[in-house]
């Protein structure tokens, strides 16, 4: 079960804190896209991503979304803030992290991922040996494929809470 536990829980990615991301050596957040930065249903980007983005790379963090939307969906989101991106990653498959960290030069153990949902950005970023964080979703509404991961989370939060409750701080310090 430790495929899918999260190293560290937030309420949201909005949340963090580049001194705290400082001392623990991050470099490099990477970030799911879909109700972890941006609520599912909406297509414009909103000023708190941008606001994040700036916050990020003025303490020398880079952040970087890793998506299994298509391309052309995350480029239209992003493309006005220069955020970089690796679009159908396949997550849970832990792929989208590698190439991101090999195209863009960061080390597995200076990088975060963030994501909303267990069952693939959880997986993903464990099984790419990152540091893991897991956000509360954006929004309580979700994709047709997104509400199946979220059936089966319900179960797997229940045998994780078994051992260790997961339980949401407003800040990763």
């Amino acid at each position: 079960m430790t495929i899918f536990r999260p190293a560290l829980t937030i309420d949201s990615i909005y949340n963090l804190n580049v001194a705290d991301l400082k001392r623990r050596g991050i470099n490099a957040v990477f970030s799911d896209l879909d109700n972890t930065l941006l609520a599912w249903n909406i297509e414009e980007s909103v000023e708190a991503m941008d606001e994040l983005n700036e916050r990020l790379l003025a303490g020398g963090i880079t952040l970087v979304v890793i998506s299994n939307n298509n391309h052309a969906r995350i480029q239209k989101v992003l493309a006005p803030y220069g955020i970089k991106f690796v679009a159908r990653a396949k997550k849970p498959l832990p792929g989208g992290i590698n190439k991101a960290l090999r195209q863009f030069g960061f080390r597995r153990e200076q990088t975060l991922m963030v994501g909303d949902q267990l069952l693939t950005d959880m997986i993903a970023g464990n099984l790419a040996l990152t540091k893991t964080v897991l956000v509360k979703p954006l929004v309580e509404t979700d994709a047709w494929n997104t509400s199946i991961n979220r059936f089966f989370e319900k179960f797997i939060f229940f045998f994780l809470n078994m051992k260790r409750k997961i339980t949401f701080k407003e800040y990763l310090n």
